[in-house]
């Protein structure tokens, strides 16, 4: 079960770094419309040019995730699908378990995907130093970390996203897990009425001032009122602080993401690796 987690979790991290690219472009577009609008006086020329991007903004944020924005149609899964003659080597070493992929099919669901990871994760019976709870606490780790992501970066049909992953309170680590997932899980709901992008806090503001600079491009008459002016300047200036720190934060996360995903393959092999050690040692005739 740990292993068809850690897949499944390689997928996620595909997907996620394909919603950090979408990102990037929303972020590009956002720094066009501040560039448009920092300038003075306004002409025609600033406001279409301001109005496009900011059209090209809001169709990032609020496409539909269940078609990935049309954009793309399939998805290089992490790991191949391999016949069961296949050798140790020849499981952990093929051509695409080292690099993510950034193209998802269309009919891929990261909702879904995060219910089939957290599927049969049940706590054990017995001690707690049992290599069985080591197990599970992995499991649900991993199945909270993948869920935390999707909640956060745009992802591809994120419908039934939430999934409250069942801890016993006896355990030492059990309090501190689930006061995140209910504190994650209550931002999460209030996403889904409002039909926002994600949890991300930049993604978040990032559309409110989209939506009010497009109020304004849209009603813009020339000359403006001075108090509009000022208004719609300070609206510039937020979306140009969200815009550096999106710029400063999305290389580090892509890092990380980046960094889980090798983690993952890596642990995944050494496994495998003392795995089929273990059987030729017992089975030193074959």
């Amino acid at each position: 079960d740990l292993f068809d987690r850690v897949v499944k979790a390689l997928d996620v991290c595909n997907a996620v770094t394909h919603g950090v690219e979408a990102i990037r472009f929303m972020l590009h577009q956002a720094q066009i419309v501040v560039s448009a609008l920092e300038q003075r006086p306004f002409t025609d020329g600033q406001i279409r040019r301001a109005r496009r991007a900011l059209t090209a903004v809001l169709s990032s944020i609020v496409v539909d995730e269940r078609d990935g924005g049309g954009k793309t149609t399939e998805r290089s899964w992490s790991f191949g699908r391999r016949s069961g003659s296949a050798s140790s080597k020849d499981r952990h070493h093929g051509p695409n378990f080292r690099s993510l992929s950034w193209s998802v099919a269309k009919n891929w669901s990261a909702g879904k995907q995060i219910q089939a990871i957290s599927s049969n994760l049940c706590a054990p019976r017995g001690g707690e130093c049992s290599l069985a709870q080591s197990v599970y606490m992995m499991s649900v780790v991993l199945m909270f970390v993948m869920w935390a992501l999707v909640a956060c970066v745009p992802c591809q049909d994120r419908a039934g996203l939430w999934t409250h992953i069942p801890v016993p309170k006896n355990l030492g680590w059990a309090q501190s897990i689930n006061v995140l997932q209910e504190k994650i899980g209550e931002e999460w709901k209030k996403k889904e009425k409002k039909g926002s992008s994600g949890l991300m806090d930049e993604l978040v503001k990032v559309e409110k001032l989209a939506q009010s600079l497009t109020e304004f491009a849209d009603n813009f008459q020339y000359p403006m009122e001075e108090e509009k002016e000022a208004e719609m300047a300070g609206q510039v200036a937020k979306l140009a602080e969200v815009c550096r720190r999106m710029e400063d934060g999305l290389g580090p996360l892509q890092r990380q993401v980046r960094e889980v995903f090798n983690r993952l393959v890596k642990g995944r092999a050494d496994v495998l690796e003392v795995y089929d050690h273990a059987i030729k040692n017992c089975n030193p005739g074959v």
